[in-house]
């Protein structure tokens, strides 16, 4: 009689405890082969996790500090809420930031989304970021833990909070992975700086704010409302129960632990969309949007001939090429940072608002950079100093189309703001005429001191060509500032003198003075563009 051994069952492959380690040490495997490639990126990396872990230590002593403070919870509490808005929009605007944990690269094996999003979520915890937010956490946490039980919910309420933020950012981006690797998503890379410019202006204003109060009083009402927002729900749990309040603590428990769910069905939902459904960048989708396009022009709005075709390729680049965009919408973004926060805060004048025309008018140069190598399809169009100034002309139209109305709304409003209703028309006037005057010197600095902007990367000038982006731009603004001297003069005039009954003609001579400027910056300009073609080319093209 034969026996047989029976045979222990083991876990199948595709389960979470199988994956967790095999996807953690997947991930330390690409980071160290990683900066394993250069020095450079190994010296990065380094440099970055010091100045992290640095400033981590500083948080962490600030909220020790803070300990026993009467706001201490309010503070804790919105800290924790900006910290997890940071973690849900950071894979927006980096999305590259961890490409050893993109989804993508994972649809070809035989996983499911549940176990996979288990493994990911205990691989994400692995890094800079998630060392920063525990440091974070915990002082946070020991800032507000008063009693036996308020420690007890502050170990529970600390996981939870790193939890839920990092699978807040792992949700986000496998939401919008089909994004993230699109155009569009590096268009939001390259907007990143831009973002963290408005908010650092932001926070400055709310700081300043906070000062003139006195305190920190006016972010009760704020924190009062956040504390039962996850993951900060958690943390406001612990000062609950350190009050003695057990059963709102418990609540506050239980929201971040059903948000915590939530993301993690949401994540799973998206894994499992991204991993069986096929792309939508089919050809039927991409003959569709061009069918669209087609039936939604700019040509019908724009004049025919040169000229438009010219200013619709000028408006396509704002609204498709990411560098060009950037440029504009950090253009749009400042001109109207300075007049209006220097409003608020008190501080403000409304020759400020010419601040938008300044930033707008900047646009105008190196027009041809933009173009690249693909500049010699406009160079064949170009045979006679006419067809360059037809062509400068356009591009000047194009601008216009966006910077007059936008600096005259950045006026009224930054006017409004301040109340000097008088000051409208010559500020008005000064606006217009100094866009008129960047146009001018634009157009020269386009054909004189052309440069090429690299596609790939963050730098905006070719390696070599830095004097010539220096000269152009700043040489222009320079210039641009001594033909509006005139203009200047007079107003300045009509102060000392006591014409302010008068001040009202500087809005029809600005304007004037702004439209002939501008005819006579692009005659000017439009030999030395025509006689320039081929070193405006090698130029360009080196990007």
């Amino acid at each position: 009689m034969s026996t047989t051994t029976p045979v222990k069952p083991t876990a199948p492959p595709n389960t979470t405890a199988a994956l967790t380690p095999v996807m953690v040490r997947l991930k330390l495997s690409l980071l160290r082969n990683g900066l394993r490639q250069s020095a450079g990126r190994r010296a990065a990396y380094i440099a970055s996790m010091v100045f992290s872990l640095l400033f981590a230590a500083l948080q962490l002593l600030g909220l020790l500090l803070l300990r026993g403070h009467e706001h201490a919870a309010t503070v804790v509490v919105l800290l924790t809420a900006v910290l997890a808005l940071g973690w849900a929009v950071m894979p927006l605007f980096f999305p590259s930031g961890d490409e050893t944990l993109d989804p993508t690269r994972l649809v070809m094996l035989p996983l499911r989304a549940k176990p996979l999003v288990g493994a990911l979520l205990a691989a994400s915890l692995v890094g800079i970021g998630p060392l920063f937010t525990l440091c974070l956490v915990l002082g946070s946490v020991i800032a507000v833990a008063h009693g036996a039980a308020a420690v007890v919910v502050g170990v529970f309420a600390g996981v939870l909070t790193i939890l839920v933020c990092v699978a807040l950012a792992r949700a986000v981006a496998a939401a919008n992975t089909r994004l993230l690797t699109s155009r569009k998503g590096r268009d939001l890379a390259v907007l990143s700086g831009l973002i963290i410019a408005v908010g650092a202006q932001v926070v400055n204003f709310g700081a300043q704010r906070l000062g003139r109060a006195g305190g920190l009083e006016p972010l009760e009402p704020y924190a009062d409302v956040v504390r039962w927002i996850p993951p900060a729900s958690s943390i406001a749990a612990v000062d609950s129960a350190g009050d003695g309040a057990y059963p709102v603590a418990l609540a506050q428990l239980a929201l971040s632990a059903l948000a915590l769910g939530a993301l993690l069905w949401w994540w799973q939902r998206s894994l499992t969309r991204l991993m069986t459904m096929p792309d939508g960048s089919t050809l039927a989708a991409a003959e569709q949007s061009a069918d669209k396009e087609r039936s939604t022009g700019l040509s019908r709005l724009l004049p025919a001939g040169r000229t438009g075709t010219a200013m619709e390729r000028t408006l396509r680049y704002v609204w498709r090429d990411p560098k060009t965009k950037a440029a504009w919408v950090t253009s749009l973004a400042i001109g109207l940072i300075v007049p209006v926060f220097n409003a608020l805060q008190g501080t403000g004048s409304v020759y400020f608002a010419c601040f938008a025309a300044g930033m707008l008018g900047t646009q105008m140069y190196n027009q041809f950079g933009q173009d690249t190598s693909a500049f010699w399809m406009v160079a064949m169009t170009i045979s006679s100093p006419r067809d360059a100034y037809l062509e400068l002309r356009a591009r000047a139209l194009a601008l216009l189309v966006v910077t007059l109305p936008y600096a005259a709304l950045v006026t009224l409003l930054t006017t409004g703001m301040i109340g000097d209703w008088g000051a409208l028309p010559e500020t008005f006037g000064l606006s217009f005429a100094l866009l008129g005057a960047m146009l001018a010197t634009g157009a020269w600095a386009s054909a004189s001191y052309a440069y090429s902007i690299p596609q790939e990367g963050h730098k905006n000038v070719a390696p070599g060509q830095a004097g010539l982006a220096w000269i152009s731009i700043f040489g222009g603004m320079l210039a641009a500032a001594v033909i509006c001297a005139p203009l200047l003069a007079l107003t300045i005039w009509m102060h000392l003198s006591g014409a302010h009954d008068w001040l009202w003609l500087l809005l029809p001579i600005g304007t004037a003075y702004g439209w002939l400027v501008t005819l006579g910056g692009l005659r000017l300009a439009a030999p030395r563009t025509a006689n320039r073609l081929p070193e405006i080319l090698a130029a360009v093209s080196k990007g």
